[in-house]
């Protein structure tokens, strides 16, 4: 998983480490002073005259110019990875922030500029609620209501969500909201038969809202906590089409709208994902095929664009494979959680 990120990621911090390694043995062949960023602080002892001399030599302060040098370099890599323009920007931001004007020893550079980008990636990540506790805290029935464009996974998301919330002791009821697309109310009553959960259906063509509507009230009527409802799939082109879900969400009053996408699909996820909380709004994000995505542009950009959380993450096809989303785990698979 994001193997192609972690890889140019991890060059780039080595690369930058030798060319600022660089910059400190020819200062002090020359014996110049680096500039420092002037800082108020309070009851900070003066160095005496030979510490000072000795500081001269072993640090050097990123300068903007140095910087922009620097980060042109990881810029381009962030963009061949899928990561959004705006995300990239946000990372710039951070990293100015940490590391222009502050002096750094030698043989600190390489943890220093993993730490920084290690906290400058994790400032775009948001970290979501936890669903199990969201749902078992409410009183009555819990509303789940999942959309995406064709072909994203939806339906096996619901079934490896509802899989999930059963080990927790959360009842469940399936809505076959899907309508339209051929097969898809068969598909999702084969999932029902094997987690044993029971599935409420209409006819193919049937108003999907009607579906919604019969799912919430057959939950309410069996004190089951959690319904989770399908939806056709929409091209987020199609602003009709999303326009539709409005009378879905009226109908079910969801607690929750979850987008489901495609991890592989970098930059177009990221854009359906915001067209999609825009149009009907949207609380959480389901990105699958992550355990087949090498460059992560998605995940690092999807939450900081919409501003809602990624929820799970899709890394297999069976019912197991859906892991909750921390961004701890995102930042020890881009190997920036370890010491250096």
């Amino acid at each position: 998983m994001f193997k192609s990120l972690k890889n140019k990621l991890k060059s780039w911090i080595k690369k930058e480490e030798e060319e600022i390694e660089e910059t400190l043995d020819r200062k002090k062949e020359l014996g110049e002073k680096p500039k420092e960023k002037k800082k108020k602080e309070k009851n900070v002892e003066k160095k005496g005259i030979f510490e000072r001399i000795s500081s001269k030599i072993k640090t050097t302060t990123l300068t903007q110019e140095k910087f922009d040098e620097i980060f042109d370099n990881l810029e381009l890599i962030l963009l061949e990875n899928n990561v959004a323009l705006s995300v990239v920007d946000k990372i710039k931001e951070n990293l100015i922030e940490d590391l222009v004007g502050i002096p750094v020893k030698k043989g600190e550079i390489e943890k220093m500029l993993n730490e920084s980008l290690k906290d400058s990636i994790s400032g775009v990540l948001k970290e979501p609620p936890n669903l199990i506790e969201e749902i078992k805290k409410k009183e009555g029935t819990y509303v789940i209501i999942i959309f995406g464009i064709n072909g994203a996974g939806k339906t096996t998301s619901i079934a490896k969500l509802a899989h999930k919330l059963k080990k927790e002791k959360i009842s469940c009821v399936l809505g076959a909201g899907d309508t339209f697309r051929a097969a898809s109310i068969e598909q999702l009553e084969i999932h029902g038969e094997k987690l044993k959960i029971p599935v409420i259906k209409q006819d193919y063509n049937s108003d999907p809202a009607a579906v919604a509507f019969d799912t919430r009230k057959f939950a309410e009527k069996n004190k089951i906590k959690c319904a989770i409802i399908d939806t056709a799939g929409r091209m987020y082109t199609k602003e009709n089409l999303i326009k539709q879900m409005a009378k879905i969400i009226r109908i079910s009053q969801p607690d929750l709208k979850i987008f489901v996408g495609e991890s592989i699909t970098g930059n177009d996820a990221t854009e359906q994902a915001k067209t999609f909380d825009e149009s009907i709004g949207i609380d959480g994000i389901i990105l699958t095929k992550a355990d087949v995505d090498e460059k992560a542009g998605t995940i690092l950009s999807v939450s900081h664009v919409t501003g809602k959380p990624i929820y799970f993450l899709g890394t297999g096809q069976n019912y197991q494979d859906l892991e909750d989303f921390k961004k701890e785990d995102i930042l020890k698979k881009l190997d920036l959680d370890s010491e250096n």
